[in-house]
């Protein structure tokens, strides 16, 4: 049987920020409708290969570089400015529309709110402040504070080390499988927000509660 956490960590882009003008963005710039969607997971890939490898790049540094691989791999050329200005909208992100008022209703229910990202901290503070909930978290927190990449299992113990929470106290609630595989194998709770597109690991243990948004996470929560 579940217990209800004390300590909630919320991933952030795709699980409280919606990346559609990012994605526009590069699609418009690389002429091709599927770039985002070759972009994306391969920034993830090569943030996996500098923690498998033992080294670190900045999320912002891998996410530039990646871009230009996928740049190429279309068939376009982009000058270092051109990415930069491709990127930008990352900072520009809206909250999907449950979210603000969700963390309203946790934070008041006395759930500690924690923010945790593989970007940069200054911009991932940015994302959030742009969104209007930087408020609402008790803590945000980068990777950058163990220098490993989601979902290595130290991003997560960092977390609920820091806010001096026990790990069966804590639940990574997030949009993306290797994400919530990741928390699931750090040994604390996990809720899947099964936004659209998005899917679980199958061979991962599965997340202890399920929801098509952070409204229906959030009921599930506090029926706990």
């Amino acid at each position: 049987m579940n217990i209800r956490p004390k300590l909630l960590i919320f991933d952030v882009n795709e699980t409280l920020l919606n990346m559609e003008p990012l994605k526009n963005s590069i699609n418009e710039s690389l002429k091709d409708e599927r770039a985002f969607d070759i972009w994306f997971p391969t920034l993830l890939q090569y943030s996996l290969v500098e923690t498998i490898t033992k080294n670190y790049k900045d999320f912002s540094e891998i996410a530039e570089s990646t871009l230009k691989m996928t740049a190429h791999q279309l068939d376009v050329s982009l000058t270092a400015a051109q990415i930069k200005s491709v990127l930008s909208p990352i900072t520009k992100l809206s909250a999907y529309p449950e979210v603000s008022n969700t963390l309203e209703v946790l934070k008041e229910k006395g759930f500690k709110l924690v923010a945790l990202s593989n970007g940069k901290p200054q911009v991932v503070d940015e994302q959030l402040k742009y969104a209007k909930i930087h408020h609402l978290f008790d803590k945000v927190l980068s990777i950058e504070e163990v220098k490993n990449y989601k979902p290595h299992v130290s991003t997560y113990h960092c977390a609920y080390s820091l806010m001096n929470v026990l790990p069966e106290d804590t639940m990574l609630i997030a949009a993306h499988g290797w994400d919530i595989a990741g928390a699931k194998r750090a040994g604390i709770q996990a809720a899947f927000i099964a936004r659209p597109g998005k899917s679980l690991y199958p061979l991962a243990l599965k997340p202890d509660i399920t929801g098509s948004n952070l409204n229906e996470i959030t009921t599930l929560l506090l029926a706990l």
